[in-house]
């Protein structure tokens, strides 16, 4: 079936992913022949299809810019929105005596904060994760770009699941130091009330009470949590998202519509997000556990909760809200790439000699 002028131009064939290909095609405006019946008043004359103008080029200082940018809205915003889910996670890991299940968990929260307690710690919650977001994208794209390179191009595609695996952990180790002190207080506001209001007085109270290193009391289980996390989020997204274009759509991506490759980073974020959810759930109650009890440390929280505890305790709700929370991020994402002139990420087809090799043989 043919495709609308509007909709060609709107695609972005993979073989102008790299700055001289897209030199390359911005100079040459190769026509591209429509069917006979679409012409208009000139017969089957070939219609002109020009490429998307691509406003920066990749793996520039502006392309990594852009991706931190896109990593805060992507992460500062949906951990934002989720925080009456994720309050209620928290309570449910530290006193799952009170908070016995979800829907009894907000009924708790209502009635005993009124629903503007359901928003309780959004102001930590927004800058961590922002912060946390900008370091994860823009990292990440640098070290999967600089593994790539020190692989080379054999070994770059021959191993690019680990790639994907060591560039999101390198990324995932600087994104914690910059979200642990706001994580701290996130959940010492939203597990203590009474403790402060939000950031400005909790901040400042927590420093008082256990120093300025007690903001970095959980740095390791949160490296635990997130590193996992993230390398499964990056990896898992780039091979699901592949498998999608490559089983699932019966064109290549880059005859997808924008919308459809959007739709297909949230349905890849998704389910990223429910593997995410499982390999990072028992370092995420270790997190809230050392946060929430001053001098608390790894062993007492295994004693406390049990191992069984350790996995499971709130896994349900997790899955739910990392679930949706890695689609929107991935969605998010991928949509601010778009809109500054940048592909969408995974599903790549060879490159522009790999596929003229092919070609020519």
């Amino acid at each position: 079936m043919a495709l609308s002028d509007r909709s060609r131009e709107s695609l972005l064939p993979s073989f102008l992913y790299t700055s001289s290909a897209r030199s390359f095609a911005a100079a040459a405006r190769l026509p591209v022949s429509a069917p006979a019946p679409a012409a208009v008043g000139g017969g089957g004359a070939p219609i002109p299809i020009q490429a998307p103008a691509e406003k920066i080029e990749m793996y520039s200082p502006t392309f990594y810019a852009a991706c931190t940018a896109g990593g805060i809205a992507s992460c500062g915003l949906t951990h934002m929105a989720v925080t009456p889910l994720d309050l209620v996670k928290c309570n449910m890991q530290i006193d799952p005596a009170k908070y016995k299940s979800i829907s009894s968990g907000f009924g708790v929260l209502l009635k005993e904060q009124g629903a503007r307690g359901f928003f309780r710690g959004w102001v930590p919650t927004l800058l961590g994760y922002s912060a946390q977001g900008a370091c994860k994208f823009g990292f990440y794209e640098f070290f999967k770009k600089y593994y790539s390179d020190i692989a080379g191009p054999e070994y770059a595609q021959k191993y690019k699941t680990l790639i994907y695996l060591a560039g999101s952990a390198s990324a995932e180790v600087i994104a914690d130091v910059a979200l642990c002190p706001f994580e701290a207080v996130k959940v010492r506001v939203q597990t203590q009330p009474g403790f402060a209001r939000g950031l400005s007085d909790g901040l400042p109270k927590f420093v008082r009470s256990e120093g300025a290193l007690g903001l970095y009391k959980g740095i390791v289980p949160l490296w635990g949590r997130q590193i996992p996390y993230t390398m499964m989020k990056f990896a898992s997204f780039e091979t699901i998202v592949e498998l999608i274009y490559k089983h699932a759509m019966p064109v290549p991506k880059s005859e997808c519509s924008k919308t459809t490759q959007l739709g297909i980073s949230f349905a890849g974020g998704y389910i990223a997000g429910v593997f995410c959810a499982i390999v990072s759930h028992p370092a995420d109650n270790l997190v809230s556990f050392l946060n929430n009890a001053k001098g608390a440390t790894v062993g007492d929280a295994v004693k406390k909760m049990g191992l069984v505890g350790l996995f499971t305790r709130g896994l349900p709700l997790r899955i739910v809200m990392i679930g949706t929370l890695t689609g929107a991020q991935w969605g998010i994402y991928d949509a601010f790439k778009v809109m500054v002139g940048l592909p969408t990420t995974g599903g790549v087809t060879p490159a522009p000699a790999e596929a003229e090799l092919k070609a020519s043989a």
